[in-house]
């Protein structure tokens, strides 16, 4: 009667949830939780958001409330072009964009819209969001991951070896989560040069996908996005992290007007945005996101919770990967086994994430967009869990 399929996705819960709906019963129960487990903006929006909202809440102009165009406000579009343009010299136009309902639904029409066979190919890069293999599935082609080096970050010889005849497209995260790794400027050129090789031996276009939820939460280096970089480039984008708005679901989906035949991609991404029921995003919030779009999220929280947890968790002695981005930090599980260490430091109270479902084995997640007290108080216990672990 129903899809098996879908009806065992949708009782099962990523890791992330798990833990998440855990930390919640124990403090029910009136236990100490210290929980590192989801990636929720824990500072306010900027006030440039707050004042947005009030003006538009307020003053009640006509049309607030009423649906949009389908692919959103023509005065919001052009000005998410002209941020970009401004920001990253690119020569974007509002024609190319497309609001969404965040991020996801413009992943998931991107992997749509490249569709023209089941042998279809979507690379993805480890570490990779968990969600990435379904969405893929879901869009009917197949979902090929590539392996991570030891620090998190990308293997171009393996890379090279996975593109092929199939490939459409290669998905791209960075900031990264669950890592925190930002591509850097060799990464990148590295990055775009094998894809514009694999171009000319494929004698096609090869499609960069990137998702840039995080591209302003970045500590010491550049902001930085893709499509300034490679002319065949997607880009899917959500206000969540940057605005601190991960309720009110708005984002984009832009292609890069150098791509080779822009037009029908943008047109064809409009198409399985339609078939996927995503059209018209919240409308006032297309209108906050276009007053605030030059807003800059609060890094001082960040930054200080990033440098103080990664002081203390190295000089106890675990082994991390600093971050550069996002709000997460990956600390090393000495013997590999990065799901005995979730379960270890679950029993003291310590929700954080096994990494193994992120394409990252051996590495679990700690997301410390929390308050500072929780990150102080919980230094006790990550000593006590390496005492456990090196008994």
């Amino acid at each position: 009667m129903v899809n098996k399929e879908l009806y065992n996705i949708g009782k099962s819960r990523t890791v992330i949830r798990r833990l998440f709906d855990y930390g919640k019963e124990q403090r029910k129960l009136g236990h100490t939780v210290y929980d590192f487990s989801l990636g929720n903006p824990n500072v306010q929006p900027p006030q440039e958001v707050i004042d947005a909202i009030r003006e538009l809440a307020v003053g009640n102009p006509e049309g607030l409330h009423e649906y949009t165009l389908g692919p959103g406000l023509e005065s919001t579009r052009q000005a998410v072009a002209d941020n970009l343009n401004k920001r990253f010299g690119l020569s974007l136009e509002g024609r190319y964009v497309f609001m969404t309902v965040g991020a996801s639904p413009a992943l998931r029409a991107a992997f749509e819209a490249l569709k023209e066979s089941p042998d279809d190919e979507i690379i993805t890069l480890a570490p990779y969001f968990p969600e990435y293999p379904y969405f893929i599935h879901n869009a009917g082609v197949k979902c090929v991951i590539v392996p991570c080096k030891d620090d998190l970050t990308p293997d171009f010889t393996a890379l090279k070896k996975a593109i092929g005849p199939h490939t459409k497209a290669v998905l791209v995260n960075s900031p990264n989560n669950p890592s925190g790794v930002v591509y850097d400027e060799q990464t990148t050129k590295e990055l775009v040069e094998i894809l514009e090789e694999k171009q000319k031996e494929l004698g096609r276009p090869l499609i960069m996908i990137t998702d840039e939820p995080y591209r302003e939460l970045v500590y010491d280096v550049p902001d930085h996005c893709f499509a300034a970089d490679y002319d065949n480039s997607i880009i899917c984008y959500s206000f969540s992290k940057s605005l601190s708005l991960p309720g009110e679901r708005i984002g984009y989906v832009a292609v890069n007007p150098k791509m080779e035949n822009a037009d029908e991609m943008y047109w064809t991404l409009a198409g399985a945005i339609r078939m996927l029921g995503y059209v018209c995003a919240p409308s006032l919030f297309q209108r906050v996101v276009e007053k605030c779009l030059d807003a800059k999220p609060n890094m001082t929280l960040y930054r200080h919770n990033r440098d103080t947890l990664y002081k203390e968790l190295t000089r106890i002695g675990f082994e991390c990967i600093k971050p550069q981005g996002a709000f997460y930090i990956c600390l090393k599980a000495q013997d590999g086994d990065s799901e005995r260490l979730s379960e270890l430091a679950k029993s003291l109270g310590i929700l954080i994430i096994p990494c193994d479902e992120f394409g990252a084995k051996g590495f679990v997640r700690i997301a410390y967009c929390v308050k500072e007290q929780t990150i102080t108080d919980s230094i006790p216990a990550f000593e006590k869990l390496y005492e456990l672990l090196n008994k």
